[in-house]
């Protein structure tokens, strides 16, 4: 039987909803208000899904409360949508076309809604993302300031550099401290630290951005992560596989990270040598190494659920599969 679906195309001030493909349509303010209105909308046309797209944050005060509603709620990925719109020959574009066809998406995709995160998740989570947003600014200080002469713009250099010591630092101890509050996490923290080269920042980053690990099977973990290549054959063709897509701040730090775990755990060592010695291109080997330590690091936290059983698998929001 066809779900009711209201597709919800979001911008930075307007929420533009219209019920299936050509249903009716309404716009909305992206505002608390304007959100309590899209809800109610909804409820009198009783939708049984809410759509949307991931549009860079946009997108997370809507989805917030309309789960508080009592609304499932999907958020789908926008490029998935777009080619969905191209393939179905839907060449013109507006805000209400737009979300008639992520409606359509949804239900020609089976869609199914995504739950609320724990807010220590959300918090996590935003508290490891301007951990790295402060580093990836303090590298680009570092590197300016090596091309500055002048004594009174490198004094300039030092105070902006000490400050965001300063706010690393406290972002790094309020992680820790969220870490060392959650059971789950403390577990998952002691056993993933047990592969040499896995540290701190791997760790808040697996915990924040990966919360399924070790629910999920290895092949299912890696498409998630952007890690599984995918097939490109066709008849005795035999395309050249590649990876892409999945979350790619997980797979960024999976990347670095197995390059020291590769100099430090034997096992890795030696995968890594025999890659290089058959002729394997460096990039390949790369991956190879990030896909066997992201299986590693799954087969870890599997355990330690295992030993853990009831304890609730936090949800991941706003993380579109679709």
């Amino acid at each position: 039987m066809t779900r009711i679906i209201c597709g919800v195309d979001i911008a930075s001030s307007s929420l533009a909803a219209r019920i299936g493909h050509n249903g009716a349509r309404a716009t909305f303010a992206n505002t608390p208000q304007g959100i309590a209105d899209l809800a109610e909308f909804c409820q009198a046309h009783q939708v049984e899904l809410v759509a949307m797209e991931a549009t860079g944050g946009y997108e997370q005060r809507a989805f917030a409360q309309l789960s508080e509603h009592g609304l499932p709620v999907a958020v789908v990925n926008p490029r998935a949508v777009r080619q969905f719109a191209q393939s179905m020959g839907a060449l013109e574009k507006t805000d209400a076309i737009d979300a008639g066809m992520i409606a359509w998406y949804a239900e020609t995709k089976n869609c199914q809604p995504l739950c609320l995160a724990p807010q220590t998740q959300l918090e996590l989570r935003a508290r490891v993302t301007r951990l790295r947003q402060l580093t990836e600014l303090r590298t680009a200080q570092k590197n300016q300031r090596r091309l500055v002469t002048n004594a009174a713009i490198k004094a300039g250099f030092e105070k902006m550099l000490t400050f965001l010591a300063e706010q690393i630092e406290e972002l790094e101890q309020a992680i820790a401290t969220l870490i060392d509050s959650d059971p789950l996490w403390r577990d998952l923290n002691q056993a993933f630290r047990t592969i040499k080269g896995v540290a701190d920042r791997t760790v808040a980053r697996l915990m924040a951005e990966l919360p399924e690990i070790g629910t999920l099977s290895n092949k299912t973990i890696s498409k998630l992560a952007g890690l599984a290549p995918l097939a490109n054959d066709s008849g005795k063709h035999q395309g050249r596989r590649v990876v892409r897509g999945g979350r790619s701040a997980i797979r960024d730090i999976l990347f670095i990270v197995g390059s020291v775990v590769a100099r430090h755990e034997p096992d890795f060592k030696a995968f890594e040598q025999r890659l290089r010695a058959v002729g394997k291109p460096p990039k390949v080997v790369r991956i190879a190494v990030a896909h066997k330590l992201l299986v590693r690091l799954n087969a870890k936290a599997r355990e330690v659920r295992q030993l853990r059983v009831g304890h609730p698998v936090p949800a991941q929001i706003l993380q579109p599969l679709s």
